[in-house]
């Protein structure tokens, strides 16, 4: 199984139910096409960089899957493209490398949980 990990940046205009409506329809969209969902994260309302669709603020969504059905990319990607809540997206594919990356990640993620 092929290695992807997906960032969304949602409008910062929506309501918690939006939002939350917005990042299950991205998770359907994985199931429905055979994909694992290995961890999904959401990092909260963040300063963009530069502004979009002039917005300074977005809602950042991480969701890290495994499939191996290549063309669910290009789904993904085309169902992002349609979604007017969505300002930015990028699905990379890792590599043995940024699978264990993510995997020390998760880890350090889940110790710094545990520690608080």
């Amino acid at each position: 199984m092929t290695h992807y990990e997906t960032v969304f940046i949602l409008t910062p205009v929506l309501s918690d139910a939006q939002v939350e409506e917005a990042v299950k329809k991205v998770e359907d969209f994985l199931k429905e096409n055979n994909a694992e969902i290995v961890t999904k994260e959401n990092w909260g309302l963040k300063k963009l960089a530069y502004s979009i669709q002039n917005k300074r603020n977005g809602f950042y969504h991480l969701t890290e899957f495994k499939t191996e059905n290549h063309d669910l990319v290009a789904g993904l990607e085309l169902m992002y493209k349609r979604d007017e809540r969505m300002l930015r997206y990028l699905t990379v594919k890792l590599d043995k490398h940024g699978v264990d990356w993510a995997e020390k990640r998760r880890t350090k993620l889940k110790s710094q949980k545990s520690n608080a």
